[in-house]
């Protein structure tokens, strides 16, 4: 049945309910259109809630009421969101609420807009004791899913999206499992299994516009982007994470921020700062109490010129990421900066940073996350070749430009990670007064100068051939040298 005919009954029913019933049914109503209806769609039900509460005045109707509130304020951005969303789980813990599925419902999505996805976890006995239809018990199963990956469990949380999403099939709640599907893709990608992920990306997509699904086609971009990191695919990463922004996704999660940041490390990393910094301007940090707000601002500072006292005061803010919604990000930084110690030529900062990397994204389950810091890591242990001139980044590790960023990844968080800042892994010298390399350029000269073919090179670059081949083309004209062995004799640093 559409979810449109479905909201229509029930809001119906609620014209000739009293207000307590009435409330319960309208928020009914919300959850069905949710995830197919424009937010000023939603409005209206907000106005009679509100109308039902007015007339009841009990705490039940002020659970209901708060957590629409709350929904609409947050999702338009404004400040009293919070505010409603914590009144209502505090009203419903004061009462005890438990044994009614719309109010465990309305604690639930209120928590999670909170951006306190640990607090999923105390609804999940809830499903074993309550008298749930199973279209229900799939919501409720993929909302709880979501947040245990995104607090930072992504091995349940996985399992659960799954059973949601088959719960779902079962019963022909396709608009739920349209989410469940898509959120399990993005799981999937920061898991490591790739061709799930792009199997049920694809599975999310049809299943979207079977229902027409607003909220579900908002947040495919971030969930696609996070496979495309997984992959290394760095050009379609960087277009989607630039849709992401433009488009304000993972508001609701609140990783807008992230994003941006990441989208604005990608341009500094390919040589565009103007651009980076652009990405940053007057938008304000968020509140430290924000998941990663202790480490934004650093992190931004470095963004923007990754000195010494940049790289050392993130480093110390990356000790503040400690809550568990911030697992991710604080394996993404902690990576980030391994890499750029490496192309320093700091292997011991290096290499503490990359295993730091590597156990935060074993503790959660990102084994595919940990797959790329692990290249990293093992090319900062290959060794210089022999007779090879060492300069201070003789042992950079390998770049990663392209979740969880999240990241997603998440991204940083389950919004999915991006891409990696370091500087160049060499600077060559061209003819005197000649044109010098830009960063891109120059990890590329390293790379085939120390014997790596151009297939491998765009592996170890996380870029295609033809990127390759089309740097080389600049190298060898701005160094004035005809094939990559004399490339491989120039090796002098510009000073």
């Amino acid at each position: 049945m559409s979810t449109e005919i479905t909201a229509e009954r029930l809001l119906s029913a609620a014209d000739r309910a009293d207000p307590d019933r009435a409330a319960g049914l309208v928020f009914q109503a919300f959850l069905a259109l949710s995830r197919t209806a424009d937010s000023d769609r939603l409005l209206p039900l907000l106005a009679r809630v509100r109308q039902a509460h007015e007339a009841s005045g009990s705490a039940r109707t002020e659970v209901i009421y708060r957590t629409l509130a709350g929904t609409a304020a947050t999702r338009a951005g404004l400040a009293e969101g919070p505010e409603h969303l914590a009144t209502a789980v505090r009203v419903y813990d004061e009462n005890a609420f438990g044994d009614d599925p719309v109010l465990v419902e309305c604690a639930l999505t209120a928590v999670m807009t909170l951006m306190r996805p640990h607090e999923a976890r105390r609804f999940a006995p809830l499903l074993a004791t309550l008298d749930l239809a199973p279209a229900d018990r799939a919501r409720l199963l993929a909302l709880i899913g979501v947040g245990d990956a995104w607090a930072g469990n992504l091995v349940r949380g996985q399992a659960e999206l799954r059973e949601a999403a088959r719960l779902a099939a079962r019963c022909g709640s396709l608009d739920v499992q349209a989410e469940a599907t898509s959120w399990l893709a993005k799981c999937d990608a920061l898991r490591g299994d790739l061709d799930q992920a792009a199997l049920h990306l694809d599975q999310a997509r049809e299943l979207a516009a079977q229902v027409g699904s607003a909220w579900v086609a908002r947040h495919l971009p971030e969930c696609t982007a996070a496979l495309a990191f997984a992959r290394g695919d760095e050009e379609t990463w960087a277009g989607l994470l630039q849709l992401v922004v433009a488009t304000d996704a993972g508001v609701t999660a609140g990783l807008q921020y992230e994003h941006r940041w990441e989208l604005a490390t990608h341009h500094a990393l390919a040589g565009r700062p103007g651009l980076a910094a652009d990405l940053l301007a007057g938008v304000e940090d968020p509140p430290s109490s924000w998941p990663g707000g202790s480490v934004l601002p650093a992190w931004r500072a470095w963004i923007l010129d990754p000195g010494p006292a940049a790289t050392t005061a993130l480093t110390a803010a990356l000790h503040l990421l400690t809550r568990p919604v911030e697992q991710l990000l604080a394996a993404r930084i902690a990576w980030l900066l391994g890499v750029h110690h490496g192309r320093a030529g700091r292997r011991g900062d290096a290499a503490r940073l990359l295993e730091q990397a590597c156990a935060g994204y074993a503790r959660i389950g990102a084994a595919g996350m940990l797959a790329l810091v692990m290249r990293d890591l093992q090319a900062l242990g290959t060794p210089p070749a022999v007779g090879a001139a060492r300069s201070p980044s003789a042992a950079s590790t390998a770049d990663f430009a392209g979740p969880t960023g999240g990241s997603a990844g998440p991204s940083g968080s389950f919004a999915g990670p991006a891409t990696g800042f370091a500087g160049p892994a060499a600077d060559f010298a061209g003819p005197a007064g000649g044109p010098t390399l830009t960063e891109a350029e120059a990890r590329v000269a390293t790379a085939i100068a120390n014997g790596l073919s151009n297939r491998e090179a765009a592996q170890r670059l996380f870029v295609s051939v033809k990127t390759i081949e089309f740097h080389l083309g600049n190298i060898f004209r701005k160094l004035g040298v005809r094939n990559r062995t004399e490339l491989a004799t120039r090796g002098t640093r510009i000073r």
